[in-house]
């Protein structure tokens, strides 16, 4: 085994990988279960990545919690899946290898770290109605994790998500009948389970974390146990190459540039980037805005760049991974993911009408608002509209409910209200007659149970979020007021496009040839997943996926594990 080095300027280590998200905690995990040595350079002084400020989600078909759950999931079915979705915009060998590999990196996660997953039934796969599709799901979520298992400096260090749970610690499965406390017995019995747990942590001393702070939490603890080093606040400056393969990093730390060799190989796993303006204005569709990105503050396409630095062709630049957001003064953008499938909701554009059905999967509506941008319609910002009866029933924004939007984001001018739609439309810009149509439109739709122009309700993926108790759990007129408006704008979770890579997750130039001793996964690569997004988790499950796949290939070709 390579052993790192103690000068202070120079190391040497078998793997070096960039980023400390899902896609960097699973190479550095299955570098050391390969018994090589391992650092984790992460840019900022949180380790995490935006990972840590997601749902946490893992979408990998056919992994042994499916079959656990009797969903009766193969690689057939999930073949046929990505076909329908993703299509031939992807090879069919990245496609086949996440088939393949993901399970077994679930699996030996599972097996010889605490990463731990459980299914998350009834949570859909985002195009239900396709070949191949999953209507019960094929997403896995993180496991609860007590804080405690971390040291001091590791929970001080490890980026949190600050989501408004006022003391509760919310798993997505509890979300989604907590959202229903108000109309539910099972929301009910919900929120009981969650307060009685809540109290008992409080007892107890435990401090539990769910979602992608669970899921960060779980890697670090296991790196720790593995024995990874990760340093903070090191961010990349370039790679460094010798006769057309890369052979090491340098990194600025502690006021100096620290060249650290990488014998086996290098993984790029920064991230995109969400948060340059330069690179958002370059490729994007506009108009666009790094105030409207959920992502991590330190992605700012520093792998990426050092990528195309080093000869790497790039894919699918101007694409992102949609999420429609209402951007909170002094907050991070909300992102709308619940709050569009409740009844007594309509987003219109800047005309008054309708351009979409709410309620669908977030990526796509994100896709509607570009599409349908266009002056005197314009959708960017579009306005999302509740009445009284949908703010009293249901979690909106993270609110309860019932419970007053703040004071400072009415103040803001972020909510709009008003005794009637007309009122509405005068204090919002928007057109009056053709809000009120639409209004009229759409109570017609919601008194009826069918959506016309829209279908909202008709999907599986819809309803998950919607309120049983209603004809259409997705429809509900709006016609008590006060009336409520919010501009939305087409955020992101991340951007998709980076560097190509091969099944091996090797980083290819414009000729196809790889890169020697570069790999990429995560967000900071072109995504296995094309220009669609196939189900929940289906960011993080293929950043998980090709880390491990591309640290095998590493492991590989240094020889037999070592530890």
């Amino acid at each position: 085994m390579t052993r790192h080095t103690t000068d202070s300027r120079d190391h040497t280590y078998d793997v070096v990988v960039i980023g400390s998200g899902a896609a960097g905690l699973a190479a550095a995990l299955t570098a050391r279960l390969r018994g090589l040595t391992v650092l984790v350079a992460e840019k900022t002084d949180k380790y995490g990545g935006s990972t840590a400020l997601s749902g946490g989600a893992v979408w990998v078909p056919g992994n042994f919690h499916l079959d656990a759950a009797g969903l009766g999931d193969t690689r057939e079915k999930a073949r046929a899946y990505l076909d329908a979705t993703v299509g031939d915009r992807v090879p069919a060998a990245r496609k086949e290898a996440y088939l393949e590999h993901g399970p077994a990196m679930v699996r030996e996660f599972h097996d010889r770290t605490a990463v731990r997953f459980r299914h998350t039934p009834g949570y859909s796969d985002y195009y239900p109605e396709r070949l191949g599709a999953a209507p019960q799901g094929r997403s896995i979520e993180p496991e609860v994790f007590d804080l405690r298992r971390l040291t001091p400096d590791q929970l001080a260090t490890m980026r949190r998500a600050g989501l408004p749970t006022y003391g509760l610690t919310i798993t997505s499965h509890d979300f989604r009948y907590l959202n229903m406390a108000a109309r539910t017995w099972a929301g009910r019995r919900t929120s009981v389970k969650l307060g009685l747990r809540a109290l008992t942590d409080l007892a107890t001393g435990r401090k539990p974390v769910a979602l992608g702070e669970a899921l960060i939490a779980r890697m670090r603890h296991s790196l720790d146990r593995l024995g990874g080093d990760l340093w903070l606040s090191a961010p990349l400056t370039s790679l460094v190459t010798e006769d057309g393969r890369v052979t090491g990093v340098r990194i600025a730390r502690g006021g100096a540039e620290v060249t650290v060799r990488a014998s086996g190989g290098v993984v790029l796993a920064s991230g995109g980037f969400s948060h340059s303006r330069r690179l958002r204005e370059k490729y994007l569709p506009a108009p666009t805005s790094a105030e409207w990105s959920a992502a991590a503050e330190g992605q700012t396409g520093d792998g990426l760049e050092a990528a195309v630095a080093a000869g790497a062709a790039v894919d699918l630049m101007d694409k992102v991974w949609g999420a429609p957001s209402v951007v909170v003064p002094g907050a991070k953008p909300f992102f709308l993911v619940a709050d569009r499938g409740i009844p007594g909701m309509v987003i219109v554009d800047g005309s008054g009408a309708r351009y979409a059905n709410e309620a669908a999967p977030y990526h796509e509506f994100v896709d509607a608002m570009y599409a349908h941008h266009r002056p005197g319609a314009a959708t960017v910002p579009s306005w999302l509209i509740l009445d009284a009866t949908a703010k009293a029933r249901y979690v909106f924004m993270g609110l309860l409910p019932g419970q007053p939007f703040p004071r400072k984001w009415r103040d803001a001018g972020l909510v709009t209200k008003a005794g009637s739609v007309e009122e509405l439309a005068r204090r919002t810009g928007l057109p009056a007659e053709g809000l009120r149509a639409t209004i009229d439109r759409f109570n017609g739709f919601a008194r009826d149970g069918h959506d016309a122009d829209f279908r909202r309700g008709e999907s599986v993926y819809d309803r998950y979020y919607g309120d049983p108790t209603l004809r259409n759990p997705n429809l509900a007129p709006l016609t008590r007021p006060p009336f409520y408006a919010v501009p939305v704008h087409p955020g992101d979770i991340g951007t998709k496009g980076g560097p190509v890579t091969d099944a091996s997750a090797r980083v290819l130039r414009e000729d196809g040839s790889p890169i020697e001793g570069l790999y990429a996964s995560g967000n900071v690569s072109a995504a296995v997943m094309g220009e669609t997004y196939p189900g929940p988790g289906a960011t993080i499950g293929p950043a998980m996926t090709f880390s491990w796949i591309a640290v095998n290939d590493i492991a590989s070709r240094l020889g037999p594990e070592r530890d």
